[in-house]
C-alpha cells in the first residue's frame, strides 16, 4: 500500500497527488511514468512523474474516465494498492543549446521536472504554457522558477498571448536559434504545433500517452507507429521524434472505448451515491 501524502484540485477537474513511493523516487528520471492500481479490482493507468521529493511522487491528471474520477476522490493519508515505476525511458536530456518546452493543458505538469533536468545539462530553457483559459493555467511559477525565459498563452486571451502556444514557439523561433523541442500535451495539440519545427529540421520530441495496460511492452495496446514501424510507447517510450509519429493513427486508437469508458464512469457514480464510500478507505 502506498500512501497519499498530499491530494489538491488545481483547476476544474485537474488534480495534484503526491504519494509515498521510495523505490519510484529515488530511480526516476524526466519523462518517466508510473502505473497505478487504486484497489484489488481497479484498472491499470499510466501517469507521468511531474516532480519527486525525498521518498515521494508527484502525478497531476485530469478527470475523464472511471478511474480518474476515483482517484481524484481519494484523500491525504489514504493509500493507492499498487505503484509500479518508474517505467519507459527517460527524456533524451543532454546539452543541445537552447531549449523550448512547450505544454498544452494538463499535459504542461510534466515539463518542469524536464526544465530542471535540461538547466544542469547547461541549455538555456524556454517555457511556453498554453491552455484554453486562464483558470486552466498550471504550473505557472514552477516554471518560471526553472526556466530563463517564459510565455503563456491562453485560448481566449484571458492570461498572457491571445492565441495558440504553437504562436509562441514560431515567434520564439524567429527571434533566435533553436536547438531542441519538447511538445507535451494532447494529440492533435502536439501534431500541430512539430509541424512549426519540421522545416527548420529542429529536433522536436512529444510524449505519447495511447492506451496502454500492462506497461512493461508485454500487452501491446499501447503501440504506436513512428516511422513506419510499430513501437510501444511503454518500453520504446513514451518520448518519440515528433516529425515521425503517425498522429493520425494515435488519436485514432485513443478513440476506441468511448462508449466503454462512459458506462464505466457512470456505474462508478452510481455505486459511489449509493454507498458512500468516497471518503473512507474501505475500497482501497
Amino acid at each position: 500500500m502506498y500512501r497519499i501524502e498530499k491530494s489538491e484540485q488545481l483547476a476544474d477537474r485537474v488534480y495534484q497527488m503526491w504519494v509515498r513511493a521510495p523505490h519510484v523516487a529515488h530511480h526516476a528520471q524526466a519523462g518517466q511514468f508510473v502505473i497505478f492500481r487504486i484497489d484489488e479490482r481497479g484498472e491499470r493507468i499510466p501517469l507521468t512523474i511531474s516532480a519527486v521529493d525525498g521518498d515521494s511522487i508527484r502525478v497531476i491528471f485530469m478527470t475523464i474516465g472511471k478511474t480518474t474520477t476515483h482517484l481524484a476522490s481519494r484523500a491525504a493519508g489514504m493509500h493507492i494498492q499498487d505503484v509500479v515505476g518508474p517505467l519507459g525511458k527517460p527524456s533524451e536530456i543532454r546539452h543541445y543549446g537552447t531549449c523550448v518546452l512547450v505544454g498544452g493543458g494538463v499535459g504542461s505538469a510534466n515539463l518542469p521536472i524536464i526544465a530542471r533536468a535540461a538547466k544542469v545539462c547547461g541549455n538555456r530553457v524556454i517555457g511556453i504554457i498554453g491552455a484554453r483559459t486562464a483558470s486552466l493555467v498550471i504550473v505557472e511559477e514552477e516554471m518560471k522558477n526553472a526556466c530563463d525565459e517564459f510565455f503563456l498563452a491562453t485560448d481566449d486571451g484571458t492570461r498572457g498571448f491571445h492565441g495558440f502556444a504553437a504562436d509562441v514557439l514560431k515567434q520564439v523561433m524567429a527571434k533566435e536559434p533553436v536547438d531542441c523541442v519538447w511538445i507535451i500535451g494532447p494529440a492533435i495539440m502536439m501534431k500541430v504545433t512539430a509541424e512549426c519545427t519540421r522545416a527548420s529540421g529542429i529536433r522536436t520530441f512529444v510524449s505519447l500517452n495511447p492506451i496502454m495496460v500492462d506497461g512493461t511492452g508485454m500487452c501491446g495496446s499501447c503501440r504506436v507507429t513512428v516511422d513506419g514501424v510499430t513501437k510501444f510507447a511503454c518500453v520504446d517510450g513514451p518520448e518519440f521524434d515528433a516529425h515521425k509519429v503517425d498522429f493520425n493513427a494515435l488519436m485514432q486508437r485513443l478513440r476506441i472505448y468511448p462508449a466503454e469508458e462512459k458506462v464505466s464512469l457512470e456505474k462508478f457514480e452510481k455505486h459511489r451515491c449509493r454507498c458512500g464510500c468516497e471518503g473512507d478507505d474501505r475500497h482501497a
